[in-house]
């Protein structure tokens, strides 16, 4: 696939749909190493005068450990038609299965970002801040339902430096 570059404010998409509903990939490390991880929680806006994404990662995933190691993650969104593969990203461990492999997705490594070639919408981000979830600070009873024991997730808010949008190529154009 080809991509082209959109500012974030351009985005063509719900976000509520696309990481609820749709769900996202969450990849980090380099060439040589990385990992990719499912998500449906997170969310994108305006934090400290840049365009952020923000997602949460628990201690426990093998993703986890890419993240403190990179300054940047990216986000991928797909077509309905990947969701094995998301399904597969989200119950397998990197640890244990070459994931990436396993869902037949395509690694785009550019610069300090890693995607999918087969992405509609990938989103590449570098770590502004990080902070781990208190359960202290929680004002709701409904975490109680959502975590059990010390499985909180870190937090992570990274600016979105670059965004991408698979090109639609027309079949008549190549002739």
């Amino acid at each position: 696939m080809r991509f082209k570059e959109v500012e974030p404010s351009k985005l063509m998409g719900n976000p509520f749909t696309m990481i609820n509903d749709d769900w996202m990939l969450i990849t980090a490390g380099n060439k040589e190493k990385f990992n990719t991880m499912t998500a449906s929680w997170g969310g994108m806006g305006i934090m400290w005068n840049k365009n952020v994404s923000f997602v949460v990662v628990r201690p426990n995933r093998y993703t986890y450990e890419f993240m403190e190691k990179h300054d940047h993650y990216t986000l991928s969104f797909f077509d309905d038609q990947y969701r094995d593969a998301l399904n597969l990203c989200g119950t397998k461990s990197g640890r244990d299965i070459d994931k990436v492999k396993e869902a037949g997705l395509t690694p785009v490594f550019d610069g300090d970002g890693i995607y999918f070639e087969e992405t509609k919408i990938a989103m590449v981000c570098k770590k502004l801040y990080f902070q781990d979830l208190d359960p202290k600070n929680f004002q709701a009873d409904f975490i109680n339902k959502l975590y059990k024991g010390d499985d909180y997730h870190r937090l992570y808010i990274g600016e979105i430096e670059a965004m991408y949008e698979q090109l639609v190529i027309n079949p008549l154009d190549l002739q």
